[in-house]
């Protein structure tokens, strides 16, 4: 009894040392600096295939930071999405991970979207792929349809980066987010956030002008959890 009751006080006092550590002895600027020149080192990597464009799902290139995959799978374990639909499917590994997820907690389709086919993407019984321009108001309504009354609905915007798209985008798909769920803007790092700052305007830029309209969103800052995320202030939980 007094060797757990030990225990157990050795490990709040170590976990005490550790919060006091981080909210005294570290100088919150250094610790943005830190990790932000960790995020751009793991990022600008691409050019030698060394982090997240040499990153597979199943024999399939994913172009996701494995940090955010996590979020993604704890999000799905806890919210049971009726329907995830997804913008860009490249070479289709996102969907065929969440499309895995969802085989194990039983539940869930994915419709995924991209402007242009290609060969080899797996396939999965819980994947619908759909080919076109996500903007397209006939594509939004074949979206729009295939989700139904469904709910859970989760969103995950990942196609073209410019601004003006992810803005369409938003202001197209955020409507199907239900209340509580989740509508994911990948890859707000880019233009300077911190990452290629010669990309110009495009998902941050467009997430700001969003939330600014008055959307019924906020930033999860659970979701800043591991630090390192492809898509900070990108996920937007719906009130």
């Amino acid at each position: 009894m007094l060797g757990t009751l030990a225990r157990i006080v050795r490990h709040e006092v170590k976990t005490l040392r550790g919060v006091l550590y981080r909210r005294i002895a570290v100088n919150k600027a250094d610790e943005r600096t830190a990790i932000d020149e960790f995020h751009k080192l793991y990022f600008e990597a691409r050019a030698f295939n060394q982090t997240w464009r040499n990153t597979y799902w199943m024999g399939h290139p994913i172009l996701k930071c494995p940090l955010d995959l996590w979020l993604y799978q704890e999000l799905f374990f806890r919210l049971r999405p009726a329907v995830i639909v997804e913008t860009g499917t490249a070479f289709g590994a996102s969907a065929h991970f969440m499309a895995t997820m969802m085989d194990l907690i039983g539940h869930g389709q994915v419709v995924t979207i991209d402007v242009e086919e290609r060969p080899g993407r797996p396939s999965h019984a819980r994947v619908t792929y759909l080919t076109g321009s996500s903007i397209a108001p006939d594509m939004v309504a074949r979206v729009r349809e295939r989700v139904g009354n469904a709910g859970p609905i989760m969103v995950v915007l990942d196609s073209d980066h410019r601004r003006e798209h992810v803005l369409a985008e938003l202001n197209a798909y955020a409507p199907l987010v239900t209340p509580g769920s989740y509508l994911i803007v990948e890859d707000t790092n880019l233009n300077g956030h911190p990452v290629d700052p010669e990309h110009g305007p495009g998902p941050m830029e467009a997430l700001e002008a969003f939330l600014q309209g008055g959307a019924p969103f906020e930033h999860d800052a659970e979701m800043d959890k591991f630090l390192l995320t492809f898509n900070p202030r990108g996920f937007l939980k719906r009130r």
